[in-house]
Formats: structure tokens, C-alpha cells, sequence
């Protein structure tokens, strides 16, 4: 009699990746977009490796590594699961404030008054609000105490069952340590169905901490640190004085008229960080746009696709949608990146650009002071100076042509038979600056923002404009003095 056939271990290597994976997602926040738009064939790589080891160790079975009906069924039903998950996420972070939990389709809401008593506490106390779902609105008060009020949004099937749940929980304020903290109480204060929609005033030289799970944070007027941890909510900070600290999952941040350095981490969608007295650093994947103005200690950005230094903003600064634009950086300028067109204007320092895949157009309105190195591939570059700019410059394209609108001083430009181009020598009088340009497919220009150059032909033998009054009057004498 022949032996049954073993069945593969595809199902049950299937079921614990994905077991692991939707593990992570509930507890660590780990993300299935990401994942699948970069590891997919990671699955493929796994079914593959297992079949052979299945053929290999069962080689005289016939059609013991084939891949079955019941395998590509799990693994559609897998694949389903995620898309349902990642839908689930994505209305979430476009809509932060719904609340959207598998449980609660048919559910009503409630809301119930939150009465909290006011807690007596020093002039710069240090304070930190915990909460798991809901609005956060925190403002400073010029009294020396912690006031919160707001509402208790309960979902539920019905009005009793509301008002009941409603009673069980509430917000207390305690002293923890050196310090105070604000955080729901209750024994179902972590329910899905319950959340917590706070306004808290606190003195104005508040040391603050915000923790919340779903929802929007506001922060206005604070003299201390400010530091937030916002899983699902948008953050919204104007006024403080203190440095701040954001750490984000979802949604979007605008930190307006500050004077102390921020730090922006994690991932979201978009950024705006206006008239800022301090630095700007944003750590991670920002999908924009991200946007600064005036940021008066400059601007670092760090993600798996860009690093990006500039010592000051007076000006703008916007990335998204393949394109980044700087406008009037008075300091240095250090950018690594691929795949943006960059377009920037009017670098007051040193300005050092490494690009790949998208053109770099650089342009000045008065002479460059200091050195420009520009590296790309597979694209342009575009450089704009004023007919009174002093440099020394070093082009070399591969396998493309140089185009400069400057010509005299010690310019030469050569080119090989393989299609290279190369510029060298100096142009002007005075100090010149230093100019590194290269490139490969994809040609450099090199142009005049000024000068006679710049100004459009007149027409061969133009006839002279014609007068303004083709019949002017007749001059009248002035009258003869007697």
C-alpha cells in the first residue's frame, strides 16, 4: 500500500508570518503599506524556498512540491485581510478624529459633560496628560492651577447603555512625583468605544507632556517644553517659547510662531512650520508636503530618501510630490537626495548638492560668495549667476553637452569623441569663487541673470516710435518782457 501524501508546510509558514505580522501591527504600530509596497516578493521568495525543500526532502513522492488550490486560496484570503486592514488604516489617518474600530458599525454616539475639580499647583509645574482616544486642547492660564473640562463621547447601541458606561468613567488630576498628571479613571478607560474630548489650562511656564493614542493635539501659549507623542491625531502648536519635541505615527503637524528649536520624528503626511525663532529638524517619513518658512537656525531633514542641512531660512522651503523647492537660504546649503527636481534660489553660503534622476536648477540674484559643488546623474544642470560674478569652474558631463552663455577670461571647453564635455578656467576679476559641476547624461547650462546678454535683440533697421500726437499744437512765443 502506498504511503498517504504529506502535506506541505507552506499553510502553516503562511499563517505564522502573517500571524506575526498582524501582531505587530496591533501592538508596535507596525504598518502593512510600507511593507507590501517594498517586501512583497519576500512572499514569493518564501513559497519558492519551500517547495524545493519540500521536493528535495520528498523526492520520490510524486507531486509532493506542487503548489496547491488551498494554498493560492490562503494566500488571496491573506492578501484580502491586509487590504482590509490597510483600508481600515487609511480612513483612520485621513480621518483621525472618527474612531473607526471593526466594533462599532451601528453604534450611536454620546456625548456627556466631563467635570473635573481644579487642582491648585506651582507657577511651573511639570505636567503630563495621558489619554487613549480623543481632542486635546491645551492653553495657558495666568493662574496657578490645572483646570480641565470638555466631553465623554461614548459609542454604544443604545441611550441606557450610554449613560451607564458614562458614569463609570471620568479624568482625574494627581500629583505623580515632582510633578502632575492628567489621565482618564475608570475601569473602562481603555475601551474602544470611549473617548475622551479635553480643553486644560495650565500656568503659562508649564513644563508639558502630551500622550494620546487617536486624536488631535492643539498646544498655544506655553513658556515651557513642550514634548508630544501622538499615535493617530493632528498636531497643531503656536506660540511657546520652550523647545519642542513631536513624535508622531499619523497625521499632520503646524507648529507656528515659536522661539525654541523643534524636533519632528516618526511618520505622517504633511508639515508646515512657520516663523520659528529656533532650529527645525524633521527625522523620518514626512509624505508631505512639508513645508518651513522662516526658520531663523536653519533646517535639518532626515529620511531614507533625503538628507538635508541648511544653516538658516529667511525664506521658504517645500518638499513633495517629486519636487524641492529653497527660496533664499542666507547660510549653507547641504543636500543628498534622488529622484527630486531641485530648484533653489539664492544660497547666501557654501552650496554642496548630490542628486541622481532629477534635475538641479540653481540660481542667484547677486554674485555667489562662496563654493557651489553640484553632482547628478541621469539629469541637468542648470546654473543662473550675474554677468558680474567672479569664478573658477570645473564641468564635466559624460555622455552629454555643456551650454554656457559666459565666454572670455581662460574658459575653454573641450569635448572628447565619446561624447564627453568639459568646461574649465576662470571668469572675471577679483576673488572667484569655486565651481564644481558634473554630471551624466544630461547636459549642463550655464546662464546670465544680467547683463546685455540677457536682453531680447532689437529688430533689424527698426523705424524710429512714433510720435505720441502725430499733430502736435503750435508753440505759443512766451510773452516779451517789457
Amino acid at each position: 500500500m502506498s504511503r498517504p501524501r504529506r502535506s506541505g508546510i507552506f499553510s502553516g509558514v503562511a499563517l505564522i508570518l502573517f500571524g506575526v505580522a498582524f501582531l505587530l501591527h496591533n501592538y508596535r504600530g507596525f504598518e502593512f503599506q510600507a511593507v507590501l509596497l517594498h517586501w512583497w516578493p519576500l512572499l514569493l521568495i518564501v513559497l519558492g524556498l519551500i517547495k524545493l525543500y519540500e521536493r528535495t526532502s520528498s523526492r520520490y513522492e510524486p507531486g509532493a512540491a506542487r503548489i496547491t488550490a488551498g494554498e493560492i486560496f490562503l494566500v488571496i484570503g491573506l492578501l484580502l485581510l491586509v487590504g482590509i486592514v490597510v483600508g481600515v488604516d487609511t480612513v483612520k489617518g485621513k480621518f483621525p478624529g472618527s474612531h473607526l474600530e471593526f466594533g462599532d458599525f451601528g453604534r450611536n454616539s454620546y456625548d456627556y459633560d466631563l467635570e473635573v475639580a481644579p487642582k491648585a499647583v506651582p507657577a511651573n509645574p511639570r505636567i503630563t496628560v495621558r489619554s487613549t482616544r480623543g481632542d486635546i486642547s491645551v492653553r495657558s492660564s495666568d493662574d496657578s492651577e490645572i483646570r480641565v473640562s470638555g466631553k465623554k463621547n461614548i459609542r454604544a447601541w443604545s441611550d441606557t447603555e450610554a449613560s451607564q458606561f458614562a458614569d463609570r468613567v471620568s479624568v482625574e488630576v494627581v500629583k505623580n512625583g515632582d510633578g502632575y498628571e492628567i489621565h482618564p479613571t475608570g475601569s473602562n478607560t481603555g475601551d474602544s468605544r470611549l473617548g475622551f474630548n479635553m480643553e486644560i489650562a495650565v500656568p503659562k511656564k508649564s513644563q508639558l507632556t502630551v500622550r494620546n493614542e487617536k486624536g488631535d493635539i492643539v498646544v498655544s501659549d506655553i513658556a515651557g517644553p513642550v514634548v508630544i507623542d501622538n499615535h493617530n491625531g493632528d498636531v497643531d502648536i503656536r506660540n511657546t517659547t520652550g523647545d519642542i519635541s513631536i513624535d508622531m505615527r499619523h497625521g499632520d503637524v503646524k507648529v507656528a510662531d515659536t522661539k525654541g528649536d523643534i524636533k519632528l520624528a516618526g511618520k505622517g503626511g504633511e508639515v508646515d512650520v512657520t516663523s520659528a525663532s529656533g532650529g527645525l529638524t524633521v527625522d523620518g517619513e514626512f509624505y508631505g508636503p512639508i513645508r518651513a518658512d522662516k526658520i531663523a537656525k536653519g533646517v535639518r531633514y532626515i529620511s531614507q530618501r533625503s538628507d538635508l542641512t541648511l544653516s538658516q531660512l529667511s525664506g521658504h522651503l517645500e518638499l513633495g510630490s517629486g519636487n524641492l523647492e529653497i527660496t533664499d537660504a542666507p547660510g549653507n546649503l547641504q543636500l543628498r537626495t534622488n529622484r527630486y527636481d531641485v530648484d533653489v534660489e539664492n544660497v547666501g553660503g557654501k552650496a554642496k548638492i548630490e542628486n541622481r534622476d532629477g534635475s538641479v536648477e540653481l540660481r542667484f540674484s547677486s554674485p555667489p560668495k562662496d563654493d557651489i559643488d553640484i553632482t547628478n546623474a541621469n539629469a541637468v544642470i542648470s546654473l543662473s549667476l550675474p554677468a558680474t560674478s567672479s569664478f573658477e569652474i570645473t564641468a564635466d558631463c559624460h555622455s552629454c553637452d555643456i551650454d554656457s552663455d559666459f565666454s572670455g577670461g581662460t574658459l575653454s571647453k573641450t569635448s572628447s569623441g565619446s561624447g564627453d564635455n568639459h568646461l574649465t578656467g576662470k571668469y572675471g576679476t577679483g576673488r572667484a569663487t569655486k565651481i564644481t559641476l558634473k554630471t551624466s547624461y544630461g547636459n549642463i547650462s550655464l546662464r546670465k541673470t544680467s547683463g546685455d546678454s540677457m536682453q531680447p535683440p532689437m529688430p533689424p533697421h527698426a523705424p524710429n516710435p512714433p510720435h505720441p500726437n502725430p499733430h502736435p499744437a503750435p508753440e505759443i512765443p512766451a510773452p516779451e518782457e517789457n
